[in-house]
């Protein structure tokens, strides 16, 4: 007997299957990091490998954005476009994919290191994995985006680190981005009210520093990408979530993995 509403088993089974494919896409492209590699030649090889799968890369014309992936690379907060400029040793990277799977999207995102990082961006970096697991923890039926934003912002302030408050998580299901927006900062019992049986992605995006935020226009497309007035190091995890009548249920794990219940 499923654990799931029968009217729902449709859209879970394929959010389940769009997740696995994304955390398999992701677990490539973090494979490929390494010095002297161009963020091209991972766009090339998750386009590939997605359409190998039966599936569509997500970025790859959505409003204009020109590639199969985002990777932003050091300062870069999030939307960087592959290029052909090189990985160098102490970068870090983050690669953020969404695979398009029999009409279900799959979002989720990793920062990764090149070589031997600085102590300070492998403590930004782990900050940022650590606070969506915060924001990923208030997840439940009924409860606010608020919720998520406060404790995520309460984790990431008390180590001196910034979180993006104007870039956040979203719904997502058989369409790309959808309402709720998902704060990484907020107030308890406030905002969205979470509905059972929907999906979110959380991704908290850290700045090193508290400096402002600037935008820039990619040609052709409607979309930007984002650096902080002081080009301060960026960091972001994300993972894409069921939302139960009792907690979360992560779809962006490799079927590999233990699937994360609450």
């Amino acid at each position: 007997m499923s654990q799931y509403p029968e009217k729902h088993l449709e859209f879970i089974q394929g959010m389940k299957a769009a997740g696995r494919l994304a955390a398999k896409t992701l677990k490539l492209a973090g494979q490929l990091v390494k010095e002297g590699v161009t963020t091209n030649a991972i766009n090339d090889a998750v386009h590939e490998y997605t359409l190998k799968n039966k599936a569509l890369p997500a970025p790859l014309g959505y409003k204009g954005f020109p590639k199969s992936l985002c990777t932003s690379v050091n300062e870069c907060i999030c939307h960087g476009v592959p290029d052909n400029q090189a990985l160098k040793n102490g970068d870090i990277i983050n690669i953020d994919v969404t695979s398009i799977l029999d009409g279900y999207f799959g979002d989720t995102s990793a920062t990764f290191y090149v070589g031997e990082v600085s102590d300070q961006a492998k403590a930004l970096t782990e900050a940022a994995y650590h606070a969506m697991h915060k924001g990923i923890a208030q997840v439940i039926g009924g409860g606010r985006v608020g919720d998520i934003g406060f404790a995520v912002q309460k984790y990431v302030t008390r180590r001196g680190y910034t979180p993006v408050e104007s870039i956040g998580g979203h719904g997502i299901g058989r369409v790309f981005h959808t309402e709720p927006f998902v704060p990484s900062v907020g107030k308890k019992g406030k905002g969205f009210k979470l509905q059972p049986w929907t999906c979110i992605t959380v991704e908290p995006m850290l700045n090193m520093t508290s400096s402002p935020i600037q935008e820039f226009a990619i040609p052709d497309s409607e979309i930007f990408y984002y650096k902080a007035e002081d080009s301060c190091l960026s960091a972001q995890f994300e993972h894409t979530l069921l939302i139960t009548d009792t907690g979360y249920e992560i779809m962006t794990l490799d079927e590999e993995e233990a699937v994360s219940f609450k």
